[in-house]
């Protein structure tokens, strides 16, 4: 009976060490972030004004990855807003469109993991 504890015991903590280790090292940056002074972006010109929806397919958790995300997004120069819902993997991005594109977005996204954690699908804009 003692045995099968232990056994248990080691098959937890292990799950626990292995499982949100990504999430812990990004919910650092996060934190980290959010004690910087946010940026100040320059107002859009309403004619170049655009907004984007896309899917983001690997996200594990809202606070290591869907907030590290949205913090990324948010920090570009041209951006006016950006949001990501982690439950519906869906992220809302308003920018400058004669300073960002979806190229410049979909890089953003997937270079926050490590460049093969996130992928951005179903990208549309409209303005």
């Amino acid at each position: 009976m003692k045995f099968t504890k232990i056994i248990a015991s080691l098959a937890i903590a292990g799950l626990i060490f292995v499982s949100c280790k990504k999430e812990e090292d990004k919910s650092l940056a996060v934190i980290n972030a959010e004690k910087a002074a946010p940026k100040e972006h320059k107002p859009i010109a309403a004619e170049n004004v655009q907004t984007a929806s896309f899917n983001i397919e690997g996200m594990t958790c809202a606070v290591g990855c869907a907030k590290t995300i949205e913090t990324e997004l948010s920090n570009l120069e041209g951006v006016e807003k950006a949001t990501v819902d982690f439950d519906k993997k869906l992220a809302t991005v308003t920018f400058d469109k004669t300073v960002q594109n979806s190229e410049s977005l979909t890089k953003v996204v997937q270079e926050t993991g490590d460049g093969k954690t996130y992928k951005v699908s179903n990208f549309k804009s409209k303005v």
